[in-house]
């Protein structure tokens, strides 16, 4: 069957933010880079703008891929069902949540997509082609990261993210070798950490043209301690770009690199996130090794990754089995008196595929009439061991109003931008203040399909 176009959609939900959509759709780039040149290839980001009267116009020549988290599965399931009313023959379902529960995406996809598509995705083509398309493709094989689906110049032009997106996104590994019973990183991009080649890392970012970038590696701060000599090359390549800044996942132990550390603000980078995930040591069996809930520890980890230049995001999670309000109330104490450069606080979330989703269908605490839009760690989808699901909702609503006030947030950007020499300051305010706005935007949308709209903001306290 010939292809009239290949489409790959993105489902989203943040639209955009004074003209612009926040982060770009960096797999379906690569996907797309991976489409032969003579089959024209189009992205589709509902962050852009309504989706629904350009699907309709498609018809049973074209190709449609979509890939979607969790959260973004219904609005998936919508899109594919337009497409079908419309004529699409083949509805191809990749991402997170058709790697992790396969037989949800079934009911409505004609293909689903588990695994890393780089591999799979071109033979997808070649069978629509010749009309031998299978309702499932399957590619867990971790795959070297060399060479793999570099995007193109075709691809770079159309999706022109330097214009139409604030923050572009990049990848320089891949894979965590921790196991945190809430995460889905091991299930959906493997244990072992895969490094791409330098070269080819500099070479994206210079064709790219970027100058600033969020690395989407699922920690890279662990490579500070099993790869060290890639991490030094890395960084001695990235420092003579012309970067303004970029951000990277981490876990504590980078800030016993202060060698590595000092290379990495020479090399441009601003902040790393370090998941903390909770206060309470009770936790520490299900953070997988990387955080045992001791303040100390934490306020020294800090400091010391500070101490070198750089921003810490903070990463907390709410709603393990040994949390209570006064958890919530601690973690808030805490992120005041640690002079973090911004924070995350999150509801944990019973994400598909993980022990933690495990251990609570076995226990009945799953609560199953909750839709997947519900699963943006913003709302409560389970019943907490130690308080009631009212409780931990309460408590975390009020954090997140003195955490995401707009004086705490001003505080914290203005300590973050007291990092950065005076003739710096003009291309680190963007940085400097967007990390904690990103976070309200998470929270606000609890607002929005939450049970109950907040008034107004009280003032921090």
């Amino acid at each position: 069957m010939d292809i009239r176009k290949v489409v790959l959609i993105h489902p989203g939900r943040e639209g955009r933010i004074l003209g612009r959509a926040t982060g770009a759709p960096y797999t379906l780039m690569r996907l797309a880079s991976l489409v032969p040149d003579e089959i024209p290839v189009e992205i589709w980001d509902e962050n852009l703008g309504p989706l629904d009267e350009k699907l309709g116009q498609l018809g049973p020549h074209d190709l449609v891929g979509i890939t979607s988290k969790t959260l973004a599965i219904e609005s998936a399931e919508r899109f594919a069902a337009i497409a079908h009313r419309a004529g699409v023959r083949a509805v191809v379902v990749g991402g997170a949540h058709a790697t992790l529960m396969p037989e949800d995406v079934a009911r409505w996809a004609d293909v689903v997509v588990t695994g890393e598509a780089y591999h799979t995705w071109p033979q997808i083509i070649q069978d629509f082609l010749h009309d031998d398309l299978k309702p499932r493709y399957h590619d867990s094989d971790w795959a070297d990261l060399a060479g793999v689906a570099p995007i193109t110049e075709r691809v770079i032009r159309m999706v022109d993210e330097n214009r139409r997106y604030w923050t572009p996104m990049m990848e320089i590994t891949r894979g965590c070798p921790r196991n945190c019973s809430f995460c889905t990183a091991i299930r959906v991009s493997g244990q072992r950490m895969r490094l791409r080649p330098i070269d080819e890392v500099v070479d994206e970012i210079e064709r790219r043209r970027l100058r600033r970038f969020f690395l989407t590696d699922d920690n890279f701060g662990l490579a500070f301690r099993t790869n060290p000599d890639y991490v030094e090359s890395l960084l001695k390549a990235l420092a003579p770009l012309p970067l303004h800044g970029w951000t990277a996942q981490a876990e504590m132990l980078v800030s016993t690199h202060p060698d590595l550390l000092r290379l990495a603000r020479h090399a441009h980078l601003d902040k790393l996130f370090i998941g903390f995930e909770s206060v309470n040591p009770d936790n520490r069996r299900d953070l997988g090794g990387k955080s045992k809930g001791l303040i100390s520890q934490y306020k020294k980890a800090i400091k010391d990754v500070q101490a070198c230049g750089i921003g810490v995001v903070g990463l907390f999670v709410f709603g393990f089995d040994h949390d209570t309000p006064q958890t919530l109330i601690d973690t808030w104490d805490f992120v005041r008196e640690s002079e973090l450069d911004s924070v995350s606080m999150t509801i944990l979330t019973p994400y598909p595929g993980t022990p933690f989703r495990a251990q609570l269908i076995e226990e009945g605490r799953l609560m199953t009439d909750k839709p997947w839009r519900y699963y943006d760690t913003a709302h409560v989808t389970y019943y907490p061991k130690r308080m009631t699901v009212e409780e931990l909702e309460r408590t975390y609503d009020w954090v997140c109003r003195q955490a995401y006030h707009p004086l705490s947030i001003v505080r914290r950007g203005l300590r973050a931008l007291s990092r950065h020499p005076i003739p710096h300051l003009p291309r680190k305010v963007f940085g400097s203040f967007s990390t904690d706005y990103g976070y309200r935007r998470t929270y606000d949308w609890r607002q929005v399909q939450g049970s109950r709209l907040l008034s107004a903001w009280d003032t921090a306290e």
